[in-house]
Order: structure tokens, then sequence, then C-alpha cells
């Protein structure tokens, strides 16, 4: 017999599978209601928010997620609450301001907007605020896909974190570049995507390599946002996103 919708909301917190509740917009909506608001004025004097989950634990390692170039979206503050169930106090970040693409166009538009150094402010300041938060044992560790993977990197690389996880995330660069990095890095990508390309990755290898950092890199036979079952743009690779996420809270394990 076929689940229920209903049933499926009731059941979020116990057991749905994270693609099933990611490509339903519903269970994705149910999901993303139970985070919290939050908001600071960050170290450049700029006001922002984010939304917050909490895991019951009452001090936990914290992660900073980064969103794809669609925005905060319910998808990622799914993701969020994922993280919080799995122990993690997890806040997904607003680099849009709370614009929110849902066509190619107005994604491109919005990333081609953005302010880098105002991202590097936001980043930076959240950050802090989760390194100095009383629910947090003072450990950060960044997440991003895709335009928040490169992000991801690039927060790593402005300040302190205990780990940096990428998912198919603009990874182009020098080992001068990488010289600030302090945390382990683990990277996933597919073997068939034309952007995030075995070309770049084996760059960034060498790159790190050449600086001394710590990195792990995993390629899928999938495509960009293999990982992502809303299909908007990508196929979904079921074996592929679970292979990585279980890879991903491995690796989160090592340096909580």
């Amino acid at each position: 017999m076929e689940i229920s919708r209903r049933s499926l909301v009731k059941g979020i917190a116990s057991g749905v599978p994270l693609a099933t509740i990611l490509a339903d917009p519903v269970l994705a909506r149910a999901a993303a209601a139970g985070l919290e608001s939050v908001s600071l004025t960050t170290e450049g004097g700029r006001s922002v928010s984010a939304a917050i989950a909490y895991p019951a634990r009452k001090k936990a390692h914290a992660v900073l997620l980064i969103h794809e170039w669609w925005g905060l979206n319910d998808q990622i503050k799914a993701v969020a609450a994922e993280f919080a169930k799995d122990g993690y106090v997890a806040l997904a970040v607003d680099l849009f301001d709370g614009k929110v693409a849902t066509t190619g166009d107005e994604a491109k538009a919005l990333t081609g907007s953005l302010d880098p150094k105002a991202a590097i402010d936001t980043l930076v300041s959240w950050i802090a605020w989760l390194k100095k938060s009383p629910r947090t044992n003072g450990k950060v560790a960044t997440v991003g896909w895709c335009f928040g993977g490169g992000w991801s990197l690039n927060a790593s690389l402005a300040t302190p974190v205990s780990a940096t996880v990428i998912y198919y995330g603009n990874v182009k660069k020098s080992a001068a570049d990488l010289a600030s990095l302090k945390s382990p890095v683990l990277m996933h990508y597919g073997l068939k995507d034309k952007y995030i390309n075995t070309e770049m990755v084996d760059g960034f290898k060498a790159a790190a390599k050449a600086a001394g950092k710590r990195v792990t890199v995993y390629a899928y036979d999938a495509n960009h946002a293999f990982a992502n079952p809303t299909g908007a743009a990508y196929p979904y690779v079921k074996a592929a996103a679970e292979l990585a996420w279980k890879r991903t809270l491995a690796f989160l394990k090592k340096y909580d």
C-alpha cells in the first residue's frame, strides 16, 4: 500500500530517507519549517540572516551549510534538519539576502550579482558566531553544494574550521591560494561533470599536495548535482548520493 504524504510528513523525524524528503516539496517544506531563523550583524556591519536546526544533545559540533546557486530554499533547510538528526548544530546561511531562484536564468543573475567580499564577511561572521555559541563545542565544519561547494572552500580559506566538505564546487586554486587552509577537505564530484571536471579536480589535488594540505576526493559515475533529487537540471543518482552522504558523515565524525 502506498504511504500517504501526510504519514511521511509525520515520519520526517523518524526515518524517512533524506532523498524522499528533498524530492517532495511538501516534505521538504515540512522539514524546513522546523528550523529557527537567526540573524546577526557581520564584522563588516551588515545585517544577515540564516536558518538553524539544533540536535537533541546540549553541545555539539556545528556544520555551516552553503546553498546551491538557487539560494537558501527548502531543500537546503531540509538537509540542515537532517544534520541535526545526526547530532549536529546545523546552520544554513543565506548569501542571496532572501532571494531564491526557480529558473537557471534567475540563479545565474543571483550568482553574478554576488559581492565576493560581502559573501566572505557573511561566512566568516557566522563561523565566529557558531564557535561562540553555547550550543556548540566550538568546532565548525563547512559543507556546500555546487555554487556553495566553492564557497565552502573559500570560507575555510578565510578562517580556520575543523573540516571542509565540497560537493561538486569550483576548486580552481593554486598552491599559494591554499596556503591559509587549516582543515582537512573532502570533495565529491561526478565524472560526467563538464564544469567541475577531472582536469579541475586533478589540478586541485596537485595544488593541495604542493601546499601540504589534506584532501580526499571521491569521483562518482554521475553528472553535476548528482545529490539533488529535485531533477532541476541534472539526473539524481541514488547510489552516488547515498554513498557521498555516508562518506560525508563519516568524515565529519572524525573531527567532532
